[in-house]
């Protein structure tokens, strides 16, 4: 019997795969309101793994511009089928990301019909996101941001950015106008800002990370960090000018 259904799941892994692949690019491109596609891909039941290459996803229309690609993805499954009935990642490994959006099109994802993917844990390595100015917020000029190396802890996408409600460790740069370059890293609830204005010694400040709700829809869980991106930069510019004058 245990025989049986080992090798009815390698039948499965090849009968599915195709379809895994096609039904995750159409999960994505329905919470990005966009063009999905994924290259290649592998299924594997019985060790419980889907590995993901080449993922594309593109957006240009009225709204704004999108465009997503991610080298490889690969989604920790429960083990010996049991991914049949629970499809959730245990952990989700992200390498190679490229992203470029306008803050129209970020602040226009809607919510989709099918539930988004959902991750116990997330690791991402080696990601690039460049967000470009539009007609909807002009005054915001291109920022881009490389990420070496981030993790998460539970995470529902609903957008691209959701990873970063469940953050618990960062090393990464940010590109500001005018030429100004952060380095960024985060641990243990504490971020620590150097370059620019805080200098080459860290400016270091304990957060706490907004909350996404399960109501929440994308512009909601964008807007909240937005939100919680202008707070962060007004307290870490008063905690560098607390320092300045206490050096004084």
């Amino acid at each position: 019997m245990a025989a049986a259904w080992l090798g009815g799941l390698l039948v499965i892994d090849r009968a599915l795969e195709g379809r895994t692949r096609g039904h995750i690019a159409d999960r994505i491109a329905e919470s990005l309101q966009a063009e999905a596609t994924i290259d290649r891909g592998d299924l594997a039941l019985l060790r419980g793994a889907l590995d993901l290459e080449d993922l594309k996803v593109r957006r240009d229309d009225l709204i704004g511009h999108l465009a997503l690609t991610v080298a490889s993805l690969r989604c920790e499954l429960r083990p010996f089928g049991l991914a049949l009935v629970d499809r959730d990642c245990g952990e989700l490994a992200v390498r190679g990301i490229r992203l470029e959006v306008s803050t129209a099109a970020l602040f226009k994802l809607q919510r989709p019909k099918r539930p988004p993917l959902h991750a116990r844990h997330v690791v991402i390595d080696d990601a690039r996101l460049a967000l470009s100015p539009s007609a909807l917020l002009p005054g915001l000029g291109r920022v881009a941001i490389t990420i070496e190396h981030a993790e998460a802890g539970e995470t529902t996408f609903k957008t691209p950015l959701s990873w970063l409600f469940a953050l618990r460790a960062l090393r990464a740069t940010i590109e500001l106008p005018a030429g100004i370059t952060l380095q960024l890293t985060y641990d243990h609830g504490e971020l620590a800002v150097a370059g620019g204005i805080f200098g080459a010694a860290p400016v270091a400040l304990p957060i706490a990370l907004p909350v996404a709700e399960l109501t929440d829809d994308p512009r909601a869980e964008i807007a909240k960090l937005v939100d919680f991106g202008k707070d962060l930069a007004e307290r870490l510019v008063a905690r560098k000018a607390e320092d300045w004058l206490k050096a004084k």
